[in-house]
């Protein structure tokens, strides 16, 4: 086992694509979901100006805002965002398939945190992520931890589709029971989005990023699947006024929320509901399956609101979300 430098045994990749983007997938900071190592979103075909390249197997890493720890293997050669270090593994040196969990830790992040420049959007530079240090054991250890790891996270991937699933079946009750709206079917009154839903998002409290914490007593949402990208301890700031719904503006997610938290980033807005005839889980239900996949990002919010909202019987959405609360407990 010897303690080594990251930049001893990996290098950043810094090859660009010039004007030839044709048929490149395209990954921004946007599509790095926190704390996920394989990369499972991007873009095909859209208008960008990126041009830095990456290729299979290298590890695409989020410098800017490093504590929502973004750091992603690459599935496909593509072109990604200059907020995005792209790290590939020196040969002989490293196990190509053992980096990304060398990357995608803790510890790392934390050092990257500590030494990210910037108070807005903080980032950090590769000059700097090569001086992190390591205990590394040699190449054919290498590949016994990698197969260990490889093996969790195709468990962990599994029971993720198996929340998938049910996130599917929760779907399809809805459909049976108040129609599918994403084909037009309004069995029920429907609403002006504005009549029913109020952004009341609200910035302005700071949250130093010494105090994102793995653990702690508050949540901080963020963008990405899971919405939860740290912890804090202290209570100033913290928003109380609960049950809410958070949308992720670029990841196009809804998520129902009835505990204290934080806000801590652009792109996730805080709706309420202006109405008491509805029900908030039944509602994220609905928000969920109105069609915004082929919206551009950035732009989200302002086409979400152009829907109408359908109103059933609050009974009827009661009795829907019991069902709803039962699956959530499950997952």
């Amino acid at each position: 086992m010897a303690r080594v430098k990251l930049g001893d045994v990996a290098r950043e990749y810094k090859a660009t694509c010039g004007d030839q983007k044709e048929g490149l997938r395209v990954v921004g900071l946007e599509h790095l979901i926190p704390q996920q190592i394989i990369l499972t979103l991007w873009d095909e075909g859209k208008e960008n100006t990126f041009t830095k390249m990456f290729k299979k197997g290298q590890v695409l890493f989020g410098r800017r805002r490093a504590y929502l720890k973004k750091a992603a293997v690459a599935p496909f050669d593509g072109i990604c965002s200059g907020d995005i270090t792209v790290i590939e593994a020196i040969p002989g040196k490293i196990l190509p398939e053992l980096l990304p969990f060398i990357i995608q830790n803790d510890t790392l992040f934390d050092f990257a945190v500590e030494r990210s420049a910037g108070s807005l959007s903080p980032r950090v530079k590769w000059e700097h992520l090569k001086n992190f240090e390591f205990e590394l054991p040699e190449l054919d250890r290498q590949k016994e931890l990698a197969d260990i790891l490889w093996a969790s996270e195709r468990a962990k991937t599994a029971y993720r589709e198996l929340i998938s699933n049910t996130d599917e079946l929760v779907k399809s009750q809805f459909i049976e029971m108040f129609g599918d709206i994403t084909n037009g079917e309004y069995r029920w009154e429907a609403r002006a989005f504005d009549d029913v839903i109020a952004d009341n998002t609200r910035f302005g409290t700071k949250i130093p990023t010494d105090d994102y914490l793995t653990n702690g007593t508050y949540p901080i949402i963020d963008q990405g699947q899971s919405f939860i990208s740290g912890y804090v301890n202290s209570n100033e700031g913290l928003y109380t006024n609960c049950p809410a719904i958070i949308f992720g503006d670029h990841t196009r997610c809804f998520k129902y929320i009835d505990f204290p938290f934080f806000l801590g980033a652009d792109g996730v807005k805080l709706l309420k509901l202006k109405t008491t005839d509805v029900n908030y889980r039944f509602m994220v239900s609905q928000l969920t399956l109105l069609p915004l996949a082929n919206m551009g990002y950035n732009r989200h919010f302002r086409w979400l609101r152009e829907f109408k909202l359908i109103i059933p019987p609050i009974a009827l959405q009661d009795r829907y979300s019991s069902m709803v609360e039962q699956f959530d407990k499950s997952k």
